[in-house]
């Protein structure tokens, strides 16, 4: 059985190459999880992360734009963007415990993403958090 952080990270994928331009992949969002084995409640766990994101991008990724320093959100890398888009989702539409939130957000960042990517990340995510 597939766990939380492999439901996170296929989701990851998911909103990687929606970012990329393949907005038609929420039609094979469920095909996809079923190919990477997540199943049953984790699928379903997945695809309320997955869809709920894309349902409030504008939110999320304003969200995004408010704690970046010196950057713009076109200028941080998409692997790096979904990481954030998934943990800001959680971070406003869940009640999970924010530290969890951002633990599980940098424990990704660091299989996924650049070396920079963790510090970065939680850079953002903690900025967010205290606000």
């Amino acid at each position: 059985m597939a766990t939380r952080t492999q439901a996170r990270e296929s989701v990851i994928g998911l909103l990687y190459a929606y970012d990329l331009g393949n907005e038609a992949i929420a039609k094979f969002a469920d095909e996809i999880l079923e190919d990477k084995k997540i199943r049953n409640k984790q699928k379903d766990f997945a695809l309320t992360l997955f869809n709920g994101t894309i349902e409030n991008l504008l939110e999320v990724d304003k969200e995004i734009e408010e704690h970046l320093k010196q950057r713009e959100i076109s200028d941080v890398g998409s692997v790096e963007k979904a990481i954030l888009r998934l943990s800001i989702y959680e971070t406003l539409f869940s009640n999970l415990d924010k530290a969890i939130i951002i633990n599980e957000a940098i424990e990704l960042s660091k299989r996924l993403a650049s070396d920079n990517a963790p510090r970065f990340i939680n850079g953002v995510l903690d900025s967010i958090e205290k606000k």
